[in-house]
């Protein structure tokens, strides 16, 4: 033991980070050795490639965790540049002394103290662990003074500190030799505001940054290890050096590795480090002294594209290259969203109707009231106006409820197990009016299984072949069909890339673990069904020289064994061939699609066990299985084989894979044909139908066959056409073009040769080969079908079907396999599976990690959150901004007492508004937010002229007019005329005694201010729903639509009334009073008129909703 912990020290000084004085030596040594850490064709740094790579943008290297619901990592141009060419000066000079690209794969086992085919020990790795910590990036560094800067003056924060300052001048010097109470009281007012909305976005921050915390926690990284000599499942945190790791393709690098074993087509894509889009080939041995231009070294948060390899640990966390160079460009960038630059546009217009009211008071002050009136109004009191006039045209509650909406949206988020990197996301999706969906793991479950299978014409269930493969009668008249399903069996065992979890080898084969992609996984599975132990005997007699991993370009697989138990060659073989193969021979097994792969068989197996010629009568046999499978919606896989002599071998070190490749173009033996099911998510039918109802389209974008993708399409609802369009409608658009089908067969089964025109009602189902020769015109008339089945699609068609939708539709991409990275990344919103590859989640915007249904919640909640905000303005305009503001104006120009004191607006705008602005923020989803048509984000503004009229024309005129009749009722009933106030500029009558007129003067200014708070109630109500009646979406006892923060909202802004009204030392020091008690039940009568005049416009619009009363609704 005390040998391993010395080998283990020994590991830590040869891959620990050199400290300061170290590291100055090293960056000394490697100025003379400028060939360590420089390209090879010039002079520039190695961080740079010898293909001219560009720089690294830190908003696609950092990882996902360091991006939350609104704040996204993006540094400015200038500064990126800088900075990014430090981090690659320092990072390069820091790897210049690295060698584990250039001493040879047993040399790295040797020094980490590790084994290729028993990993680590338990024990090992535990001490390695706690002696390099967690595979894990060191967080950002945060600048807290600009962080807490920003708690305080973000939002209006700065406005109301100026305005807090200026009040105190007002106060004093300016309001001596008798300074008004009033003015300091409203200066410690606006003070206190400030320092409590500080406190309110600091807490509301850390509430975000908590849940999104959680939020990140539950997309742990996984990555395949062997560990005492299992492979092993373990979360990428966990790795430590000397762990052997198995990549396979879709796999993002979890550290940095040497690799020890590639497959031949082994592609790696570096450009989330350089910037290099070229893919980049994996060997074992060192091709550039640079270690990080060599191909032997994979590179943390590179993804594997194609292929498969095995490479041991180097370097975790903060020691590998993307580890060194994020913790250099870590400093994290706010980048506003869509919505947020709405509101500020927004704002900045309120601002500037402010500031040019503002000026309006200040020069009717200085040119004429200053003159013909100075008693009037003078300077402190000038000073108070326009500070009330900002206060109570800035929406304070605004900022307070965009923040409140976020943590709503990241909870829910947490809730429904959605993974949102940006609250752009959200946003957009709310949005989105053209959904493409890849079907396989998306769409279906992912949980592949073989249903069926077939040899020659005849065709079994897999139940039905167990039977007969468990039976003991030897009679059976199926025994020789038995044995040649062995074949396909052995076949499929070998011609597989998936690995039994050894670690479970007593769990039941329906339940065991298996590793590999799903379609490897229903196959090894079907293998080991049909015979226990099949997989493992199989493997032991033959011994794999050569594998080409599937990819979607080939769509096929290879792999090619020597014999090493001739016991295995009856039940591999037909006899035939068993006789015939000898040792230096090499069987090449293939499994692929059946269009690829059937003009490549030159013979097939029978069901009798013969090998036979292929003629044009078998072919059409096979293509009829492959349709009946394929309109049942089931997978279809061709097996076939074939064996190469020795003589045909070149060589010692022959080129497996140019033999492989060129062996395989003809002269195969077609083996049978596997069917595999993907069942249908159980929820998909539902959330299509919720999705078309709300106004989007959904098209099913797959590389499977035609037939195969319409079955599934009609079974989720994506097709509901009876009739289903081909290419030969989308010909007839363009006469000049040729005809284009290339599959006549298929072409049949899916549409007769009608001559109907496409109709957006339509359905249509295209192919890959026809989409490559479709013309512009073409293309435009395919995006305007409402249902479309893209099958036999390419990645780089995915991409292009993407653009095309994009040019007149919001587009969101679903899926999960490596395939779907690009168009995931094209799409306005890319969404993946949680249980899908990691580049397509690296891709994604947004990652689903339970249910595909979760994609309904999104689209709810994007749309909410613009509801809501909206409903937020459409209350705080009326009486914080509309019905505040007319008091100063008409004491301006009219010569009124302004009925409605500065100190009150202040009490209205940031107290009893803002809470009541803050819980509309909860306000759950009306019931038709998924029955409307998705908003145009180019012309549906967040504020536009109709919520302006409704919140002003409407609800504003009528609260504002309300509140002067009953101030000025309050003072004609009380002796005070209003002729005598007109155009008074502070002349009392001499038969109203100064004090009583002030006393009187100061309960209808509270008046006005009960008048608004209690109308506030009910437009509260009423700014609710934009279009269902309040009994409709009621507040209380109906769980899909209560908001009970209502109601301590309305109690709240009561205790605040109730306290600056009624308590005595405010009534002397502020100029506030008792309001008699019929002047709080009044008001009822003027809310329940707005509820009146709005409970009829709803219906108006509910009832036409094309009229001119809905065109002009908010």
């Amino acid at each position: 033991m005390s040998s391993e912990k010395a080998a283990d020290a020994h590991v830590a000084e040869r891959i620990r980070w050199r400290d300061d004085e170290e590291e100055g030596q090293a960056r000394r040594r490697s100025r003379s050795r400028t060939g360590l850490h420089r390209s090879n064709s010039n002079d520039s740094l190695a961080i740079r490639s010898i293909h001219g790579r560009t720089s690294i943008d830190p908003g696609v290297t950092l990882p996902i965790q360091y991006r939350t619901v609104s704040f996204q990592i993006e540094e400015s141009k200038g500064k990126e540049r800088a900075e990014l060419a430090r981090a690659s000066e320092v990072a390069a000079k820091d790897l210049s002394d690295l060698e584990w690209h250039t001493i040879a794969s047993h040399e790295v086992t040797s020094r980490l103290v590790t084994s290729s085919t028993i990993g680590l020990s338990e024990p090992q790795a535990k001490r390695r662990l706690q002696e390099y910590g967690r595979n894990a990036p060191s967080p950002p560094k945060t600048n807290r003074a600009l962080t807490i800067f920003g708690y305080f003056f973000k939002g209006f924060g700065g406005i109301l500190l100026i305005s807090s300052i200026l009040v105190f001048i007002s106060w004093k010097p300016l309001g001596e030799p008798n300074p008004a109470v009033a003015n300091l009281a409203l200066a410690i007012v606006l003070l206190v505001v400030f320092f409590i909305q500080a406190a309110f976005t600091m807490f509301q921050d850390w509430s975000t940054s908590r849940v999104m915390s959680s939020i990140k926690d539950m997309l742990p990284e996984h990555c395949q290890v062997i560990r005492d000599s299992q492979v092993a499942d373990l979360a990428a945190e966990e790795l430590v050096p000397g762990d052997v790791v198995l990549v396979k393709a879709g796999n993002k690098l979890p550290a940095d590795l040497r690799f020890i074993e590639v497959s031949p087509d082994i592609k790696f894509d570096r450009s989330v480090l350089t910037g290099e889009s070229r893919p980049i080939a994996g060997t074992v041995d060192c091709t550039d002294n640079n270690y990080l231009e060599t191909h032997n070294i994979g590179l943390q948060g590179t993804h594997c594209i194609i292929g498969s390899a095995t490479g041991i640990v180097v370097a975790t966390g903060d020691r590998t290259v993307f580890g060194r160079i994020a913790t250099l460009t870590n400093e994290p960038k706010t980048q506003m969203t869509t919505l947020e630059k709405e509101v500020l546009h927004f704002v900045l217009f309120i601002c500037a109707i402010m500031l040019t009211m503002i000026i309006i008071v200040i020069v009717v002050w200085a040119a004429w009231l200053r003159k013909d009136h100075p008693d009037w109004i003078n300077v402190p009191t000038l000073i108070v106006d326009c500070v009330s006039i900002a206060v109570a045209f800035m929406p304070e509650g605004l900022p307070i409820a965009i923040t409140a909406g976020l943590t709503i949206t990241a909870n829910l988020m947490r809730k429904n197990k959605i993974l949102c990197k940006s609250l752009k996301t959200v946003e957009t999706l709310g949005a989105v009016s053209m959904i493409c969906s890849d079907k396989t793991g998306t769409l279906t479950q992912g949980k592949m299984a073989v249903s069926d299978c077939s040899i020659g014409s005849n065709n079994l269930s897999v139940e039905e072949l167990h039977k007969s493969m468990a039976s003991d009668d030897s009679t059976s008249k199926d025994a020789d069909s038995v044995r040649v399903f062995g074949q396909l069996a052995a076949l499929s065992a070998l011609c597989n890339g998936a690995e039994m979890d050894a670690a479970q080898a007593d769990v039941p084969i329906e339940k065991r673990n298996i590793f590999g992609d799903a379609t490897d996984t229903a196959v090894l599975r079907f293998s080991e069904i049909l015979a226990p132990g099949n997989v493992n005997y199989f493997r032991s007699c033959w011994k794999k020289v050569f594998e080409l991993a599937f990819n979607s370009k080939n769509k096929f697989m290879i792999r090619c064994f020597a014999i090493s138990r001739h016991e295995a060659l009856d039940r591999t073989l037909a006899p035939g061939d068993a006789t015939d193969f000898e040792d230096n021979d090499i069987l090449l097994t293939i499994k692929g699609a059946p269009d690829v792969l059937i003009e490549r068989c030159s013979h097939f197996l029978t069901p009798s066990g013969e090998v036979a010629e292929l003629t044009q009568e078998a072919k059409a046999t096979f293509e009829h299985i492959k349709n009946m499978y394929s309109s049942q919606g089931k997978r279809c896989l061709l097996l076939a084989r074939k064996m190469l002599k020795a003589a045909q071998i070149p060589g010692e070190n022959p080129d497996y894979e140019k033999l492989a490749m060129d062996e395989a173009k003809t002269g195969i033996t077609l083996v049978g044909f596997v069917a595999i099911i993907d069942p249908l998510r159980p929820e998909i039918p539902e959330v299509v139908s919720t999705l078309r109802g709300a106004g989007i389209r959904f098209s099913m974008v797959t590389g499977d066959f035609a037939l195969t993708a319409l079955s599934i399409a009609r079974d989720a609802g994506i097709v509901t056409s009876l009739h289903v369009d081909s290419v030969a409608q989308l010909e007839r658009t363009a006469p000049e073009t040729r005809t284009l089908s290339k599959d006549h067969e298929t072409e049949k089964q899916i549409s007769s040769s009608s001559s109907t025109p496409p109709s957006r009602r339509g359905a249509l189902v295209i192919s890959g080969p026809e989409l490559t020769t479709l013309t512009d015109h073409q293309w435009t008339t395919l995006t305007e079908y409402e249902e479309v089945v893209f099958a036999r699609t390419t990645p780089e068609q995915k991409l292009r079907i993407v653009r095309e939708y994009q040019k007149n539709s919001v587009v969101a991409m679903t899926g999960d396999g490596v395939n779907d990275a690009p168009s995931l990344k094209a799409a306005d919103v890319g969404i993946s599976m949680g249980s899908g590859s990691d580049i397509a989640m690296e891709a994604a915007d947004m990652v689903l990690l339970d249910s595909f249904s979760s994609v309904v919640v999104a689209v709810q909640y994007g749309r909410v959150v613009f509801d809501n905000l909206k409903k937020v303005i459409a209350y705080l305009l009326p009486a914080g901004s509309f019905s505040e503001f007319w008091p100063v104006m008409t004491s301006v120009i009219f010569g009124l007492p302004q009925i409605l004191s500065s100190f009150l607006m202040i009490i209205i705008c940031c107290f009893t508004d803002c809470a009541a602005a803050t819980v509309l923020s909860y306000e759950q989803p009306e019931a038709d937010v998924l029955l409307r048509r998705p908003r145009n984000i180019k012309k549906d503004r967040l504020v536009n002229w109709q919520l302006m009229f409704h919140a002003y024309a409407i609800i504003g005129v009528t609260e504002t007019l309300a509140s002067f009749a009953m101030s000025f009722w309050y003072l004609q009933r009380n002796g005070i005329p209003f002729s005598d106030l007109w155009f008074s500029f502070g002349n009392i009558p001499a038969s109203i005694d100064p004090d009583y007129y002030t006393q009187k003067l100061n309960e209808a200014s509270s008046i006005y201010f009960v008048n608004l708070v209690v109308m506030q109630w009910f437009n509260l109500m009423a700014t609710r729903t934009r279009r269902l009646s309040i009994l409709q979406h009621p507040p209380l006892f109906n769980k899909a639509t209560a908001n009970w923060y209502l109601f301590p909202a309305i109690l709240f802004a009561l205790c605040m009334a109730i306290i600056w009204l009624y308590i005595p030392a405010i009534q002397t020091a502020l100029g506030t009073a008792a309001v008699p008690v019929e002047y709080w039940f009044l008001p009822f009568t003027f809310g329940l008129f707005i509820i009146l005049i709005d409970e009829s416009r709803r219906a108006w619009v509910r009832r036409w909703p094309e009229g001119n009363m809905a065109k002009a609704a908010w």
